[in-house]
């Protein structure tokens, strides 16, 4: 029989996905399963975003331009100088998916076997996007003591090598939910100019931000126009996972230029979700209020009885919808597959990610747990309900 490739092997397997066997086979035994394993929000799509859908006329379901519609980007500005970003429709790239964005700036930016330093915990499929782009990642830890904050620029400093060309921030982060602060930035600022580095600025989580507290983006910064690569997606500011449609934003021509061509390869991002997406932009500034005060309500409550649980410490992340908790358990792989396999309470139980998918290092987070606020309040307080009863019978409880 023929060997699949080296990287096929290679590939990690989602650390987010990878339980869904275990939940459904729960299901099947009747059990309900309270989802806090995946950033897939509740809330509501715009209407906008759906009526553009609806009152969709076109006779031909076309390619469109590789990069993207002139009228989606154009669109798109709107939005991004509202912010300051100050850029124009021809710095953007459209994407399938936050995803692809990722992908075309490793691809256009970092050569194989170069490296691209990451503070972790970090978005899982960093690991498989450097994997499919051929690409190191270089892991910097951040701790769960102080909430996961940046780590010092000397730690990144021991870590950058001839090989190094980007660093990698998702900024509110996913996993854990901390939103980095304009000095920290501004110290990532000048490390990229000092070594001469890309900044990928993960923006996936920017309306999410909670208690008064502002976001800062690299773009922002002065100084760092041919550094800075924006990775953004419609999938959370919009609660439109599904549509699957992403941008890559900077001012550097000769990354839009290389990028393209990558695009180019894959032909087209989807007309449909572009026609909503333009429609999107004009979604009005209440709508995020709600969700706001809503996820506020909800991370409240979450990291609240979290830390009324025995053994357990959850620091408050001041965006995204992600919270990594330490537990009193031997190991959260074993931990999350028991919660689906073999308890119940009232019938329930709580399906979550084990927080080592979330790192490169071997052996870190192991009784690190991610959970994601996505479900209503009292959701959320059957679902912690379950999991204290949980931690007091598990069996490799420490």
């Amino acid at each position: 029989m023929p060997e699949i490739s080296s990287k096929g092997r290679q590939m990690p397997a989602s650390p987010i996905r990878k339980l869904t066997p275990f939940a459904d086979q729960a299901k099947r035994d009747g059990k309900k399963v309270y989802h806090l394993n995946i950033g897939q929000p509740d809330i509501e799509t715009p209407q906008g975003m759906l009526d553009a859908i609806k009152n969709i006329d076109f006779k031909v379901w076309a390619y469109t331009p590789s990069e993207g519609t002139l009228a989606y980007r154009t669109k798109l500005t709107e939005y991004y100088n509202k912010l300051g970003y100050d850029i124009n429709p021809a710095q953007i790239l459209v994407t399938v998916g936050g995803s692809e964005a990722i992908t075309i700036a490793m691809q256009a930016c970092v050569n194989e076997g170069d490296e691209i330093i990451i503070p972790e915990p970090f978005y899982a499929n960093y690991n498989g996007f450097a994997c499919m782009s051929n690409v190191v990642v270089k892991p910097i830890l951040s701790v769960i003591e102080n909430g996961f904050a940046l780590p010092l620029i000397s730690e990144f400093e021991k870590l950058i090598s001839p090989k190094t060309k980007a660093i990698i921030i998702c900024n509110p982060n996913n996993p854990t939910g901390y939103l980095y602060s304009k000095q920290e930035l501004e110290a990532l600022r000048e490390l990229c100019l000092k070594y001469n580095l890309f900044l990928f600025s993960d923006e996936a989580y920017r309306e999410f931000c909670y208690d008064g507290k502002e976001f800062i983006s690299p773009m922002h910064l002065e100084g760092l126009d041919q550094h800075v690569i924006v990775l953004d997606t419609v999938s959370k500011r919009y609660s439109a996972c599904g549509a699957r449609l992403g941008c890559l934003i900077t001012k550097n021509k000769d990354v839009i230029a290389a990028g393209l061509k990558f695009a180019q390869a894959r032909l087209s991002p989807g007309m449909v979700e572009q026609i909503a997406a333009t429609a999107a932009v004009d979604t009005p500034d209440s709508y995020f209020e709600e969700v706001n005060k809503e996820y506020t309500i909800r991370r409240n409550t979450l990291v609240e009885r979290l830390n009324k649980i025995e053994g357990v410490f959850c620091p408050n992340p001041g965006g995204a919808f992600y919270v990594v908790a330490k537990f009193p358990i031997d190991n959260a792989d074993k931990f999350c597959q028991w919660m689906l396999e073999e308890f119940e309470y009232e019938n329930s139980t709580v399906m979550m990610a084990p927080a080592t998918g979330f790192y490169s290092t071997t052996g870190a987070g192991t009784n690190e747990v991610r959970l994601a606020y996505v479900l209503n309040k009292e959701d959320l307080e059957a679902a912690m309900t379950c999991l204290e009863e949980a931690l007091k019978v598990y069996p490799g409880r420490v």
